[in-house]
């Protein structure tokens, strides 16, 4: 029987969440989760990363209404977006490193959160150009947050269906 660990538990137990209660995210848990994102890897340690927090309620309704996926951040008490050096070969791939981290350490405090994509949408320089982040940087990704006023929990695939050992294919007893 494995043992219960809260790390695993907090991973396992995300969700996106979309919709928020009227609750403001205390300071405190905003600055915890940037830690998250600030402490996760990136190539080379790069950190060629910068963190937006927005709180005010017409930016949100501004970002909410650029997006294709994401109206729903206009509801959201405060929305992270991370951007990348766009120069940096490996900023998506450190931005979504920092993305995740970030929402791991928003659902330790019981916050909840979704992935908005930002990294190649037709709105990311809008966006980037709204919150007025300079040109060298590029929007990978947007993250509404919020006490969950309610979670749907989507199916998962079950792991031998996703999963192989060693190589690829059926199998083998």
């Amino acid at each position: 029987m494995p043992c219960m660990n809260l790390g695993i538990t907090i991973i396992k137990s995300r969700r996106s969440v979309r919709q928020y209660k009227d609750t403001p995210v205390p300071g405190d848990v905003i600055s915890d989760a940037l830690e998250c994102a600030r402490n996760a890897p990136t190539a080379k340690n790069g950190q060629n990363w910068v963190f937006g927090v927005i709180t005010e309620k017409n930016l949100l309704e501004s970002i909410a209404g650029l997006t294709d996926h994401g109206k729903f951040i206009a509801h959201a008490p405060v929305c992270f977006a991370v951007f990348g050096e766009r120069d940096w070969t490996y900023y998506l791939e450190d931005c979504c490193a920092a993305t995740e981290q970030l929402m791991l350490g928003l659902w330790a405090h019981g916050v909840g959160s979704c992935w908005v994509a930002g990294d190649k949408k037709d709105y990311a320089g809008e966006v980037r150009d709204l919150l007025q982040v300079p040109p060298e940087y590029t929007l990978v990704s947007l993250i509404p947050a919020g006490y969950p006023e309610d979670m749907k929990l989507a199916p998962k695939k079950p792991l031998e269906d996703i999963s192989f050992t060693n190589r690829w294919g059926p199998a083998k007893e």
